[in-house]
């Protein structure tokens, strides 16, 4: 695996160790070490299959910089959507570790813990499927980008976005934040907006789009939406 791979997921899970127990004021949150050690076993586990079977698309996936091609209204989305996202994960570890501003059945938080992996495997599974997964929104001519409409992206439309939101909600729960799940419900929108300004791109600019929309009708979660 790239050593670059290796340092950013360092750096990653030190970042996240100190947002998630320095606002909880305590190091001793079972809950917070359960997420951390869950999110970071799935993360580098999902990341060494890539590197050893897509390695183009591992190197896709560390490009966040702003990129050729990549639209203006997708890099402020992008930074909108990272912004918040730390700022959700510092707001659920101030209630589930600190304040207790709100009480999640420990039945919920299990469950919660169990969606963790799960939206895991489905970014695993999307992956094996799409390797034209890129983080930001740009069509991969030097690359051959097509239509994908195997696996998950047979059921729903952008399968790694339901992945994201069922990641934040089983978070939240397993932190034990009602705060954190509504939180979730916020940055889920903003990934509404996201799929709505990115299937524009895709149907003006991908070969094949408009038909598979045609075929698979729902964008994230089946029946909803």
């Amino acid at each position: 695996m790239p050593r670059k791979v290796w340092i950013a997921l360092t750096i990653e899970t030190f970042v996240f160790a100190i947002l998630l127990f320095g606002s909880a004021g305590t190091l001793n949150w079972t809950a917070g070490w359960a997420f951390l050690v869950l999110f970071f076993c799935c993360a580098w586990l999902l990341v060494l299959r890539l590197a050893r079977s897509d390695p183009a698309l591992l190197e896709e996936r560390m490009k966040m910089r702003p990129q050729p091609g990549q639209p203006l209204w997708d890099r402020i989305l992008l930074r909108t959507i990272l912004i918040l996202w730390f700022a959700w994960l510092v707001l659920t570890a101030l209630d589930g570790g600190r304040f207790h501003w709100s009480k999640v059945p420990v039945w919920l938080q299990w469950l919660g813990g169990a969606a963790v992996p799960f939206a895991f495997w489905i970014f695993d599974w999307t992956f094996k499927e799409n390797t034209f997964s890129a983080p930001v929104v740009r069509i991969q001519r030097e690359r051959g980008h097509k239509v994908i409409s195997t696996g998950p992206y047979a059921i729903v439309r952008h399968p790694l976005y339901a992945g994201a939101l069922l990641l934040m909600v089983g978070t939240a729960l397993l932190l034990g934040s009602w705060y954190g799940v509504l939180g979730s419900i916020i940055l889920g929108l903003c990934l509404v907006v996201r799929i709505i300004m990115e299937e524009k791109t895709l149907r003006r600019e991908l070969d094949g789009y408009p038909e598979y929309t045609r075929r698979v009708r729902y964008r994230l979660l089946p029946i909803v939406w």
